[in-house]
C-alpha cells in the first residue's frame, strides 16, 4: 500500500513538473483565474504579451513623468482677458521630442511621399503636393526675403533648422507617416517583413505602402496581398506530429498590439501636455513654482544666461524691439534673425530644446477662448472626433484603394487640394447614435464645439435649425461654400471672399499654437500664452514636434517589474 501512494505521488510530483516546464516554455505564465496556460497550443494558443519595464523610450524623444500643475498665466497678464485664466490639471506621463521637426527630417517624409505616390500617376497627382511646406511665407511685399524662399526647405545650410510653413493638417499627417516609418522599421528589423528599400521597393506603390493599422487589421491585406514579403513571424510552439514547414514558407505568426513590439502612434502634444513640458515645474519645488509662477521654460525670471561660464548669453531666439531680431552683432546677439538650428540654446529642465523661442509649435487642440477644467481636469483635451472602422458587407475593414475605388480628395479654404485618406489605410467613419447609446461618458462623434460653440451652449439653443440654414452661431467665422464641380467632376476652387458680416474667425478648424517665435518679443515666450491660426494656413514662425504615449507606469525604472507592489504571498 505505501508503494502505491508513493508511485502516485512521484507521478503527481512528475506531472506537476511537466506542466510547470510546459508554462515555461510557451513564455507567459498561467491565467491566475482559470489555470490555463497563455501561449500554449495545448489550450488554444491565447495571447498575452509580456510587459518590460525598461529604456524603451522612442527615438528622438524624452520621457516627461505626468503630474498636477497649474495651466495659464497668474503674473503678467496685461491682456487681462480669459484666454489664460489659470486652472489646475493633471497631465498623464507621454514622450515628446526634444526638438522641433528639422527640415531633413520633414524632407526625409516628402521623399518618402513622392517615391510611392509619385506625382506622375494621374491618381495621386496631388498626394505629395498637399505635404509640400508653403515656402513662399517668406516673402514680404516690402523686404528682401524672397531667398530664404528658394533655400530655407532644402539648402543643406538649414537642414537642421526646425521646419516651417507646415500646416496644422501637414503636421497630421507626418505624425501618421511617423508611425508607419517607425513600426516598419521594426518589424524589418526582426525579421517579420522583408527590406523592401532593396530589390523590390519600386513596387510598393499606392495602397501597396506600409501601414500599421492595416498590418495589425489583416497583414495580407497589405503589398497587393503578396505574402513571400513575410519572412518569418513570432515563434509558436509547435505540436508534436505537426509537418515542418516548406522552405521559405512564412512561419510563426505575426504581431499584434498584445505583444507590445510595436510603437504607439505619434500625435501632436495636447496644448496641456506641451504647456507642462513647457514649464517643467519639477526642477523648482517652490510653492510659486508649483502655482504657476513660471515665466520660461527655464529656471528664472531673465532671458539672459547667468551661468559664470555663458553670462549674458541669450537663453532663446526671440525679437528684442522693433526691428532688432538678433541684437547688436558682436555682442548681446542671440545667435540668428530667422529660426536657428535646433540644439542652440540650453534644454529646459525635461531636456526639451526651444520651448520658449525659435518657432512657436502647433498643438493639437480646437481653439476656444476658455479650457473648460470644471467639465474636465484629467488630460484635457478639445478636438476629440470618435470614429470606428468601416466594414463592408462582406464583414470586413475597409482598406482605401481596394472597394473605394480611386484617391477621394477635399478642396481646403485656402483652394489647396488634400486627400481624404492615404491609398493603403484603414477607412475610418463617424461613430452613429447606435455606437453611443445609453453612453454617460460620450455621445457625439466631433467633440469640436462641445459645451463651448454648440446649440446647447449658444443662446438660440431654442431654435431648432441646422448652421446651413442660417441659424446664428456663437462663433459666427467665415464657412467654407459647397464645392462647385464642372462637367467633368473637377472641383472648381471658389476664390471670393465671404461677404458676409463675421464677428470672429474663431472655428472648428483654429487649431492652438504655443510658445514665441523668432518673431515674437519677449511676452509671448511665456509657455501659459496661446494664440490660434487656421488649421490649413501656414507661418513662417510655425512648426511643430510629435509626442506619443507611455505605456504602464507612469514614472520610469521604479519598479523592475509589472506585478503589483503588494501581494498576499
Amino acid at each position: 500500500m505505501k508503494s502505491t501512494l508513493k508511485l502516485f505521488s512521484l507521478l503527481a510530483i512528475t506531472g506537476l513538473l511537466v506542466t510547470s516546464c510546459s508554462s515555461k516554455r510557451s513564455g507567459s505564465g498561467q491565467s491566475s483565474l482559470t489555470g490555463w496556460n497563455f501561449n500554449d497550443p495545448s489550450y488554444g494558443g491565447y495571447l498575452k504579451g509580456k510587459y518590460k519595464e525598461g529604456n524603451n523610450i522612442p527615438p528622438g524623444m524624452v520621457h516627461i513623468e505626468g503630474g498636477t500643475f497649474t495651466m495659464g498665466l497668474v503674473q503678467d497678464d496685461v491682456m487681462f482677458d480669459w484666454n489664460t485664466t489659470p486652472r489646475q490639471m493633471h497631465v498623464r506621463s507621454f514622450y515628446m521630442d526634444e526638438t522641433e521637426v528639422t527640415n531633413s527630417e520633414y524632407g526625409l517624409f516628402m521623399q518618402y511621399t513622392k517615391d510611392i505616390f509619385p506625382p506622375e500617376d494621374p491618381q495621386f497627382k496631388n498626394i505629395y503636393a498637399s505635404v509640400l511646406p508653403d515656402t513662399l511665407v517668406w516673402r514680404k511685399g516690402l523686404g528682401n526675403t524672397n531667398l530664404l524662399s528658394e533655400s530655407y526647405l532644402r539648402h543643406p545650410s538649414y537642414a537642421e533648422y526646425p521646419v516651417v510653413g507646415v500646416s496644422w493638417i501637414q503636421a497630421n499627417e507626418y505624425c501618421k507617416w511617423r508611425t508607419n516609418a517607425v513600426n516598419l522599421k521594426i518589424l524589418m528589423d526582426k525579421g517579420i517583413i522583408k527590406n523592401i528599400f532593396k530589390e523590390d521597393s519600386l513596387a510598393f506603390k499606392g495602397k501597396d505602402n506600409f501601414d500599421t493599422d492595416a498590418y495589425l487589421t489583416n497583414p495580407y491585406a497589405l503589398f497587393d496581398g503578396d505574402s513571400t514579403i513575410y519572412k518569418k513571424g513570432l515563434a509558436v510552439p509547435k505540436k508534436k506530429g505537426e509537418p515542418k514547414p516548406e522552405k521559405g514558407a512564412f512561419t510563426g505568426r505575426h504581431v499584434t498590439s498584445t505583444d507590445g513590439i510595436l510603437s504607439q502612434k505619434f500625435r501632436l502634444p495636447t496644448e496641456v501636455e506641451w504647456e507642462y513640458a513647457a514649464k517643467a515645474i519639477f526642477e523648482n519645488r517652490e510653492y510659486n513654482n508649483i502655482r504657476g509662477r513660471k515665466k520660461y521654460a527655464w529656471n528664472g525670471k531673465y532671458t539672459r544666461d547667468r551661468d559664470k561660464r555663458r553670462r549674458g548669453d541669450q537663453l532663446a531666439n526671440f525679437k528684442q524691439g522693433k526691428g532688432n531680431y538678433s541684437g547688436i552683432a558682436g555682442w548681446s546677439s542671440d545667435g540668428s534673425d530667422i529660426p536657428n538650428a535646433v540644439k542652440s540654446y540650453p534644454p529646459n529642465a525635461f531636456g526639451l530644446f526651444d520651448m520658449s523661442g525659435n518657432v512657436a509649435e502647433w498643438v493639437s487642440d480646437v481653439y476656444r477662448p476658455i479650457i473648460d477644467s470644471e467639465a474636465n481636469d484629467f488630460n484635457y483635451y478639445r478636438g476629440n472626433i470618435f470614429t470606428k472602422k468601416l466594414i463592408n458587407e462582406d464583414g470586413k475593414v475597409v482598406i482605401v484603394g481596394d472597394e473605394i475605388g480611386e484617391v477621394e480628395y477635399d478642396t481646403l479654404e485656402n483652394g489647396r487640394i488634400i486627400p481624404k485618406d492615404i491609398p493603403g489605410s484603414v477607412k475610418y467613419i463617424p461613430i452613429t447614435k447606435e455606437d453611443t447609446y445609453m453612453r454617460r461618458n460620450y455621445n457625439l462623434a466631433d467633440n469640436s464645439s462641445l459645451g463651448d460653440g454648440d446649440q446647447a451652449s449658444s443662446k438660440f439653443y431654442d431654435l431648432d435649425k441646422d448652421q446651413l440654414t442660417g441659424q446664428p452661431r456663437m462663433y459666427n467665422s467665415p464657412m467654407k461654400p459647397e464645392a462647385e464641380k464642372d462637367t467633368l467632376g473637377n472641383v472648381v476652387n471658389n476664390y471670393k471672399y465671404d461677404d458676409k458680416r463675421r464677428t470672429t474667425l474663431i472655428s472648428d478648424k483654429s487649431r492652438v499654437f504655443k510658445g514665441g517665435s523668432w518673431a515674437d518679443r519677449e511676452y509671448w515666450l511665456d509657455p501659459a500664452q496661446r494664440r490660434y491660426f487656421p488649421e490649413y494656413m501656414a507661418t513662417n514662425y510655425i512648426g511643430f514636434r510629435c509626442a506619443t504615449d507611455k505605456m504602464g507606469p507612469m514614472m520610469m525604472n521604479k519598479r523592475k517589474t509589472a506585478t503589483p507592489r503588494y501581494t498576499n504571498k
